[in-house]
């Protein structure tokens, strides 16, 4: 690791923060901790780390909230949502707010790693697109210098998540790719369990916000019981 990634855990548990920064500076990285969600929030908007582990249920300001109000203020650092509920209910919120990832305690801290480890070089990975601006069919533009989409000359304002996932698929245009597939080439897991939901979520997120009509796509297409495919 050339250069120390920074985590904020944002968790009012202190035997479960204490656990996660030893485990993240034993792997290398820098820790910052917050115990309430208003702190967490002001740590987020003030130091700009490169990851936030960010529990549900906090005291001052839930979760959720926090990584509302991030978004809200532009903010793009990837987050992953701790929550200790298996409820998909909580999951699905957790993404439509705009987190990254999401993991339900108890978790075992080698899945928890490798989830940071991978959101951080999936953000680290983003230089690796197109050098110039990609017409992508349907009135889009996507241009990977300032990460910025827009329709029929409108930018688009897409989470980091929604923005990688159309710039694979309309990289590879009518070519179909399984949730795994999605998985393992957006979302850099090795692994997949139940997540392949959040596949679902982000292209549905994705949908309402680049098609004319949502419900009819004409962009982002599934090809039934294989995945999805674009076909701008």
């Amino acid at each position: 690791m050339d250069e120390k990634k920074t985590v904020l855990i944002v968790e009012d548990e202190k035997s479960i923060v204490d656990i996660l920064r030893f485990n993240l500076e034993k792997e290398g990285y820098a820790a910052l901790t917050a115990y309430d969600g208003e702190a967490g929030l002001s740590m987020a908007l003030e130091k700009n780390p490169d990851l936030i582990l960010l529990d549900v249920m906090l005291p001052k300001m839930i979760g959720f909230d926090v990584c509302r109000i991030l978004r809200e203020k532009g903010s793009s650092v990837p987050v992953i949502i701790l929550t200790a509920r298996e409820e998909e209910a909580d999951k699905v919120q957790g993404l439509e707010i705009g987190a990254d990832d999401y993991i339900t305690k108890p978790f075992s801290m080698r899945e928890l790693m490798a989830r940071v480890k991978a959101n951080i070089r999936r953000t680290a990975m983003q230089q690796a697109g197109p050098e110039t601006a990609m017409t992508a069919g349907g009135g889009l533009t996507i241009n990977p210098e300032n990460y910025q989409v827009c329709k029929h000359d409108r930018p688009i304002d897409l989470t980091q998540r929604e923005y990688e996932l159309l710039t694979f698929l309309a990289s590879h245009p009518g070519k179909v790719y399984s949730r795994i597939d999605l998985m393992e080439q957006v979302w850099n897991y090795e692994y997949v369990g139940d997540d392949v939901r959040t596949v679902d979520v982000t292209v549905r997120r994705l949908r309402e916000k680049i098609e004319d009509d949502p419900a009819s796509p004409a962009l982002i297409l599934t090809r039934r019981g294989v995945g999805y495919y674009f076909a701008g």
